[in-house]
């Protein structure tokens, strides 16, 4: 079975559960979203899934946006800066997981 890993290169999180994921034999396939941004599909079923938790509000990425495009739906934010996004999110056979908590690596690994 692969896992579908939605992120970005450069961050940290995304490169742990990546490592762990495959050295517990999993194919990870690595979407990142700055370069492959989510569709309005996929950013609805995020948002719908996981709800204002898909925001991760502290990263400079939101901070930088303009206060009306805060203040909007997530699929809307994420459609703004797709770097908003809280990470990664994972997806396994329609089940989608979001960030790198023990629960997530418990449920996975």
């Amino acid at each position: 079975m692969t896992l579908t890993l939605y992120g970005i290169p450069t961050c940290d999180t995304c490169r742990k559960a990546r490592k762990a994921l495959e050295g517990a034999g999993h194919e990870v396939a690595f979407r990142d979203v700055r370069a492959e941004p989510l569709s309005p599909a996929e950013r609805a079923e995020f948002a719908a899934a996981l709800g204002p938790k898909i925001v991760n509000r502290a990263s400079p990425s939101f901070r930088k946006l303009d206060d009306t495009v805060k203040e909007s739906a997530p699929e809307d934010i994420l459609a703004a800066q797709p770097t908003a996004m809280k990470r990664p999110v994972i997806r396994r056979e329609g089940e989608l997981y979001l960030g790198w908590s023990k629960d997530v690596q418990a449920a996975l690994l």
